[in-house]
């Protein structure tokens, strides 16, 4: 491990907006019946310092965090949590929270895998999932999977939102797919958000009153990957939708993978550099 790693590493444990659970702790009793870690349901009043109910939104999958802090830079009454796996990409946004003292953002190292054990029921309000790994050859890893939203569910508001921003087709297409599959509310959809800011997906419409109450934090705030695919020209699609189902999920039956993922071709893996064929 190279020195500058371990300077973040142990700079990480100065962050106070920073947390890093013990994976151990968490897997004592198997990963099928993880231990609740002591902030669940606690974030408002001992991260933040707000009363209860106050509004929490994540990020899953933030990297360096940059789109968690223009989102707290944004709306100072709303708190947000950037959740990442990497602890050298997350200093970079607990040190520039840190710095700015920026007092309605944390940040949380662990795998997505655990999220459940973090957060109480109806503690978050809204989830961002910003250019997430397509997981073309495994639906059970995709960030949007049935899988997934029955763990969101878990801890989510009634009316909980789910954003997604991504640059791949197939993602979009099959997170399109499980929200028509369980008949949730799909608030937004467009294939182009930059060119159009008009949803194209389906035969759906949305009113021009709609359009105009989308908030600009959509297309204003982009992470370090959103602003280079802009600059290759690549389209950013968005999809808006509510969480809010009774029942299991359901995976969606009529989602083509074999031709979406033709169709995405070897474009993007997972450090968004090309696969080899």
């Amino acid at each position: 491990m190279g020195h500058d790693k371990l300077r973040k590493f142990a700079e990480n444990k100065t962050f106070k907006c920073l947390m890093q659970p013990s994976a151990e702790e968490l897997l004592a009793d198997g990963f099928f019946n993880l231990k609740d870690h002591p902030i669940k349901g606690n974030w408002a009043s001992q991260m933040f310092g707000r009363k209860p109910g106050a509004e929490i939104i994540l990020e899953l999958g933030c990297g360096k965090g940059e789109y968690t802090l223009d989102l707290a830079r944004r709306y100072p009454e709303k708190c947000f949590i950037g959740v990442d796996i990497k602890g050298a990409r997350l200093w970079k946004g607990a040190k520039t929270a840190t710095k700015e003292q920026i007092p309605n953002v944390a940040f949380l190292r662990t795998r997505i895998e655990f999220i459940s054990a973090f957060f109480a029921p109806g503690e978050i309000s809204e989830i961002w999932l910003t250019f997430s790994d397509p997981q073309m050859k495994s639906e059970n890893s995709r960030l949007s999977s049935p899988l997934f939203l029955e763990r969101y569910r878990g801890f989510m508001r009634p009316g909980g939102i789910v954003h997604l921003k991504t640059d791949s087709r197939f993602l979009h297409e099959y997170t399109k797919a499980v929200v028509k599959a369980n008949g949730l509310n799909m608030r937004y959809c467009t294939l182009d958000l930059y060119s159009s800011l008009m949803p194209l997906c389906g035969q759906a419409t949305v009113s021009n009153d709609f359009i105009d109450k989308l908030d600009p934090v959509v297309y204003e705030v982009q992470t370090f990957y959103e602003k280079m695919f802009l600059e290759m020209g690549l389209p950013i699609t968005y999809l808006q939708f509510c969480i809010d189902h009774e029942g299991p999920y359901v995976h969606p039956a009529d989602f083509d993978e074999k031709y979406w993922r033709e169709a995405e071709g070897p474009r993007r893996s997972f450090s968004h550099s090309p696969q080899k064929k």
